[in-house]
C-alpha cells in the first residue's frame, strides 16, 4: 500500500535520513546538469550568434519577398492572363456546340483576331492558374481534333484540385491512351479517374469504362470489381442501369 509523507516531516531512523540524503544528492545532480546543459546552449548561441542572424535575415528577406512577389507580381500577372485567355474560352465553347469543330478548336489552341490560344497563355503565363486550367482546354482540345499524343501531354501537366476537373482530365488521358490502342495505360487511368475524389458523377462513369476495357483485357476479375462497386457505392447513377449486362460477360469468364 502506498503510503505518503506529511508535509514537514523529519526523517527519524538511519535508513530515512539515508534515502533524504540521496534525495538531495540526486536532485542537486539533475539540476546541475541542467545548468550545464543551458551553459553550453549559451556558450554555442554566442559563438554562432552571427550565423544565427544571417540565417534569420534569409528568412525574413525570403519571407518578405514571396509576398512583395505575390502582391505586386503574380496577381497582376494573373489577372492579364484571365483577360487574355477570354478570346480562347469562346471558341472551345464553340467547338463544343458543334460549329466547324476542328477549326475552332485549333483557334482556341492557337489563337486568332489577334488573340492568345491556350498555348500562347501556357507560354506567356507560366505559373498562373490561368496556364493551368488551360492545359486542361489545350489536352481536351486535342483529344477532339484526334491528336492523342498532345492530349496526354497537356492532361497530364494538368494540375486537377477541381472535385470534377481532376478525374475528367484523368478519364481523358484513359481516352487517349484508348484511341493509341494502348489499354493497359487506359485502363490505368480510368482507375485513377475512378477513385479521384469520389463522386456520384466521375467515379461510376469511369468505373464503368474500366471494366469494359478490363473485359477487354480478359481481366474478369477487376472487371468484376468494378461493376460490383457502381451496383453497391452508385446505385442510382446511369452507369448502374447497364451493369447486368457486362456483370453477366464477367461471370462467364471468370
Amino acid at each position: 500500500m502506498a503510503t505518503y509523507k506529511k508535509r514537514g516531516h523529519k526523517p527519524q531512523s538511519k535508513e530515512e535520513r539515508q534515502a533524504a540524503i540521496e534525495e538531495q544528492s540526486t536532485t542537486a545532480e539533475v539540476f546541475n546538469t541542467l545548468d550545464e546543459k543551458a551553459s553550453k546552449t549559451e556558450q554555442w548561441v554566442a559563438k554562432n550568434q552571427k550565423y544565427i542572424y544571417i540565417i534569420i535575415a534569409v528568412v525574413a528577406v525570403g519571407v518578405l519577398g514571396y509576398l512583395a512577389y505575390t502582391q505586386y507580381v503574380l496577381k497582376p500577372k494573373e489577372l492579364e492572363a484571365s483577360n487574355e485567355m477570354y478570346q480562347a474560352q469562346v471558341y472551345f465553347e464553340q467547338a463544343l456546340e458543334g460549329q466547324q469543330q476542328d477549326s475552332l478548336f485549333n483557334l482556341s489552341l492557337n489563337g486568332g483576331q489577334g488573340k492568345y490560344g491556350f498555348l500562347d497563355i501556357i507560354d506567356n503565363y507560366s505559373g498562373t492558374d490561368a496556364a493551368n486550367i488551360s492545359r486542361y482546354y489545350a489536352g481536351i482540345a486535342y483529344l477532339q481534333t484526334k491528336n492523342y499524343k498532345e492530349a496526354i501531354v497537356h492532361l497530364d501537366k494538368f494540375k486537377g484540385k477541381d472535385e470534377m476537373l481532376g478525374p475528367i482530365a484523368k478519364g481523358n488521358i484513359g481516352d487517349a491512351f484508348a484511341e493509341l490502342g494502348q489499354k493497359e495505360d487506359a485502363l490505368k487511368y480510368y482507375n485513377e479517374a475512378a477513385s479521384m475524389n469520389e463522386n456520384e458523377f466521375t467515379s461510376p462513369k469511369y468505373l464503368l469504362k474500366a471494366a469494359v476495357l478490363a473485359l477487354e483485357l480478359n481481366n474478369a476479375s477487376e472487371a468484376l470489381k468494378h461493376l460490383n462497386k457502381i451496383k453497391s457505392d452508385f446505385p442510382e447513377s446511369a452507369e448502374a442501369n447497364q451493369v447486368d449486362v457486362y456483370l453477366g460477360q464477367a461471370e462467364a469468364m471468370d
